[in-house]
């Protein structure tokens, strides 16, 4: 392999300036960055509005300290920790109560049905029971997608394979 000699260019100054050539010269091209003064532009800022470096707006502090920022998925975490110690309900029992009762005002339009609130609790606690059941395997057929994110086709899926559902979904 034969190397290309070097070339002897004159410069605007005067004096001859060495450059390289061949694949030297091909390594040492710049491929982006920043132009040639090397300076960043900045936003124009707002009297009284406070910024970072990179003139991003700071969040705005009530009490004089910053908001605590946790990484992507810590908090998610410490909620899944925190729900399965408990035995708890987790829908607001009120909520769930309207709910049973439009339902059942939309089936039987003609007289309104009373619920006590022991059969309206075991209700809820059965049907919460059920979602979490259909979250848990759920989450087992995304992550055999190889995904982390939950998706609706995940969910038809679970309910395809424990054959539940409306006649539409068979």
């Amino acid at each position: 392999m034969t190397r290309t000699p070097a070339k002897v260019v004159s410069s605007p100054a005067g004096g001859p300036k060495w450059t390289p050539t061949g694949a030297r010269a091909l390594a040492r091209k710049s491929i982006g960055g920043r132009s040639s003064s090397g300076a960043k532009k900045r936003k124009q800022q707002k009297p009284g509005r406070r910024v970072d470096a990179d003139g991003n707006p700071l969040p705005a502090v009530a009490s004089g300290r910053a908001h605590r920022r946790y990484r992507p998925g810590t908090v998610a975490l410490r909620e899944i920790r925190r729900f399965q110690a408990t035995t708890d309900l987790l829908m607001r029992k009120l909520p769930f109560a309207r709910l049973v009762r439009e339902v059942l005002q939309d089936m039987y339009p003609s007289n309104p049905i009373r619920w006590q609130l022991r059969a309206l609790l075991a209700l809820q606690e059965a049907s919460e029971a059920y979602l979490i059941g259909m979250f848990e395997d759920t989450n087992l057929v995304a992550i055999n997608a190889k995904r982390v994110t939950i998706m609706p086709r995940d969910i038809r899926v679970v309910r395809r394979i424990r054959g539940v559902g409306d006649p539409g979904n068979r």
